[in-house]
This record gives C-alpha cells, structure tokens and sequence, in this order.
C-alpha cells in the first residue's frame, strides 16, 4: 500500500494505493474507490475502505481509496456528537473526478491497465461515483471502464419501496432504517442548498443515464436504500447501459464495513469477478 498526497481542485487529496498481488505480470485492472458515511462521516481506514481495498488487490485488481473532503455535520443529523465543519457540493465530486484522470495519468507508474480503469463506492461514495461518471461524460475525455456501486443512495428522495422490501424494511429495528425524510435531511446537508437536490451531479437517479459505461450494483437485502439501487439498476437499463445488479442474502446497509461477516466476502468475491471481466460483458459469472 502506497499513501499518497495528490493536487486537487480545492487542496491536496489523500488517497492510498493498493496493489494488485494476485495477478500475472502485466498491467492490472484498477478501481479508484469511494467510501461510505452518509458524505458526512468515514476515513480511509473504515473496512469500507481499507479491507475492501485490500481484498480486490488480492484478486487482482489496483486500488485506489479516495480520501474525500467531508460534508458538515450538523444538529440535523446528529444529537450524539458535536457539529462539525465540512464542505457542501461539488467539493467530493470534484476532487473524485480529480482522482480518476490523474489514475489515467499515472497508470503506467502503477502497472495499472488505463483502459481498465474503473470507479466505484459504497452508499454515500456510491453516489459520488455515479455522480462523477456523469460529469465525466458530459466532460469528454476519458472514461471510467465500469462502474461499480455496493447498496447506493443515489436519489434526493428515496424511491418507494416495492412490496417485498417493504416487508423486510417494517421487520428491521428502527435504528437500521432510513426514513424517508432523514434521507433528505441528510442529501440536503451535502449540497446545502435545496435546488441542488435536482443538480444530476449530486443525485444522478432519475436522469438522463445514456452513455454511461457498464454498471454492476450489489444491493444489501434487507436494507431502505436498496430502493433507490433497484430503481437505478430499471433507470440505467432502459437508458441502454449494460448493467448487472443482485441482492447479497441476509445482510443489512453497510455490510462491507464488516470483515468477519461472510456476506462481506460474498459480495466482494462478486466484486472482484465483475473487474475481472476484461471485455465488460453484461453477463458475469458471479459463482466463483
């Protein structure tokens, strides 16, 4: 693992560097890798972060951790601790976007295959990725490989849930829920100001989604915010992306953040097939 100070937009980006070790000579596949934590919360040495990182270099693909600039926490998020500073949108997005052309750049120092080059997060992180993809559409240059998004959020407003989930969400204890209007509250403390809620960039559901690269989704099954992932999965199929979307059984939101859970390592085992797939084909033989 290599740490490493970047220039950014708006300051030096951290970010660390996982190589890949499980691999043949040759340049690797890599991911740049956004963590979770509501935009608000999270570090690069959460397991969302760092065991996840760790695994995928494992099997074979360089990753890159993004150490993103933070939003404020504040009174409308949490009673349990202190308000804090933070940065409002586009701050993470721009500095995400940063990390990933200067992957391009530098791939060859890190024995990275540029065309293979893909971006990803979990929840919050999964948003500031697809969010990123967007802005490097509509941007031209170059583009990401896949995109590879673990239970996102990616909607200003929680899509409602289907019936099936439904049931599961009523089963969970109150404290394992996103209610609809804290999942509001908490998109509205990213971008600050209510009118960038609409802005495809911080919230790319329900946007237009065509030319967007191939897409793999791995949703938590019992978990609120698998209806904004089902519903982003219906919205970049029939914008015509190939994407390839599943549901990891028994486990609830943020379940990578959870080393010794075997669901965790389930899902990566499907991660790590999906940047495996040198050609990006839809299907992916998710068994291994």
């Amino acid at each position: 693992m290599h740490s490493l100070t970047i220039a950014g937009p708006h300051g030096a980006i951290p970010i660390r560097v996982y190589p890949a070790t499980d691999t043949d000579a040759g340049p690797t596949p890599a991911l740049v890798w956004a963590h979770g934590g509501g935009f608000a919360w999270g570090d690069l040495e959460m397991p969302e972060a760092h065991w996840v990182s760790q695994e995928l270099a494992a099997r074979g693909t360089t990753v890159i951790s993004v150490d993103y600039r933070l939003a404020p926490v504040s009174a409308a998020l949490t009673d349990s601790e202190p308000s804090r500073a933070g940065v409002l949108f586009p701050v993470a997005s721009e500095e995400i976007a940063a990390v990933f052309r200067w992957a391009v750049e530098h791939a060859a120092e890190f024995g990275i295959d540029a065309d293979q080059l893909s971006l990803g997060g979990a929840s919050a992180g999964a948003d500031l990725a697809a969010g990123v993809a967007l802005r490097l559409r509509d941007g031209g240059g170059a583009q990401p490989a896949s995109l590879l998004l673990a239970y996102p959020l990616v909607h200003s407003a929680l899509p409602h849930p289907a019936s099936e989930l439904a049931q599961k969400i009523a089963a969970l204890p109150a404290d394992a829920r996103f209610e609809p209007d804290d999942v509001r509250a908490m998109n509205l403390n990213y971008v600050g100001d209510p009118a960038e809620l609409g802005n495809p960039y911080a919230f790319p559901g329900g946007h237009e989604l065509a030319g967007l690269p191939p897409t793999f989704i791995v949703n938590s099954e019992h978990d609120s915010l698998r209806a904004s992932g089902q519903a982003f999965a219906a919205e970049l199929a029939l914008a015509g992306v190939d994407v390839t979307v599943c549901r990891e059984p028994g486990t609830r939101h943020g379940h990578l953040n959870e080393p010794d859970n075997p669901a965790a390592h389930a899902s990566i085992r499907r991660m790590a097939a999906w940047l495996d797939t040198r050609d990006r084909l839809p299907a992916v033989d998710l068994r291994r």
